[in-house]
């Protein structure tokens, strides 16, 4: 964050995610993302946040959700795809979790849209493939749409930039489904 960049991205696909919250979360509750810096990005990818935040005792990762929503300092933008049977998909994983509240700004949450992206010969190989799929986030697509990983972390736009306009997905699910909604014991 003092180098002269002009984004830090940070990438956290699956259980990767739910470490990068809160480490993210140390990061500018320590200061650590100052004024001026360059553009901070979090681009979480495939993610199993639900998996970590539904358990009882997860009070810091929930958190850490509330509090990373709610940060002017960054985009987050959480891409998953209904067709990675390892991922909670579409999941808002801020509002899942029950920590979405008015202030609450990120993730955008958008689908990698399998079936749209890779071509029909593609889709059918992988189609029964979990594990495989839950990779593709990392890997090229035939027909990139909103969602290109190469783009996002070689390409000359900020993820700020790139997904300033983009609304949600239509089928984000962005209701509290844990009965755990606790930050403290």
């Amino acid at each position: 964050m003092a180098d002269d960049v002009e984004e830090v991205l940070i990438v956290g696909h699956s259980s990767g995610a739910h470490l990068a919250v809160s480490i993210l979360a140390d990061l500018i509750r320590a200061g650590r993302v100052p004024a001026g810096a360059p553009a901070l990005g979090f681009l979480s990818l495939g993610q199993v946040v639900p998996m970590m935040s539904f358990l009882p005792d997860a009070y810091r990762l929930r958190g850490d959700l509330a509090y990373l929503s709610v940060q002017d300092g960054i985009t987050w933008v959480d891409v998953t795809a209904p067709g990675d049977g390892c991922a909670f998909a579409l999941c808002d994983p801020v509002a899942v979790s029950g920590m979405q509240t008015d202030e609450s700004k990120w993730p955008l949450v958008i689908s990698a849209a399998f079936t749209q992206s890779l071509a029909p010969e593609t889709w059918k190989a992988l189609r029964w493939r979990f594990f495989r799929l839950h990779f593709q986030y990392l890997c090229a697509f035939d027909r990139p749409k909103d969602y290109d990983y190469f783009q996002i972390t070689a390409g000359p736009m900020t993820l700020a930039d790139r997904f300033h306009d983009r609304p949600p997905s239509k089928s984000r699910i962005d209701v509290t489904a844990s009965k755990y909604t606790s930050t403290a014991p």
